[in-house]
């Protein structure tokens, strides 16, 4: 299944224990269809030092969440909203808003 979720949307959590949040995506990974979301799912580790630079100690890190627990949010509806596509006189293709035909791809 391909993923219509892209980097740098800004998405709402539908399900799990972010429910209701929002945030920018920071990587979709396609293969395992889960995404990044900037400040959210957040997991501690524990690291080891690696090298001088890098120090050790117990991080705070985003975990990945499925595709399926997230929805694009539409800047014009201010709202979650579903996806559709659209093409363009000049042959592209684009997101559009189901809910009020805004294009999602600037």
């Amino acid at each position: 299944m391909r993923a219509r979720i892209k980097k740098n949307d800004t998405v709402m959590v539908i399900a799990g224990r972010e429910r209701g949040k929002t945030g920018k995506v920071l990587r979709v990974i396609p293969a395992k269809e889960r995404a990044l979301i900037e400040r959210l799912n957040l997991v501690k580790r524990h690291q080891k030092p690696r090298g001088a630079q890098q120090a050790s100690g117990i991080i705070e890190k985003e975990a990945p969440i499925h595709i399926s627990n997230i929805m694009i949010m539409c800047d014009k509806c201010n709202a979650p909203v579903r996806m559709g596509k659209r093409l363009l006189e000049d042959g592209r293709s684009v997101r559009v808003c189901r809910r009020c035909g805004d294009q999602l791809d600037r």
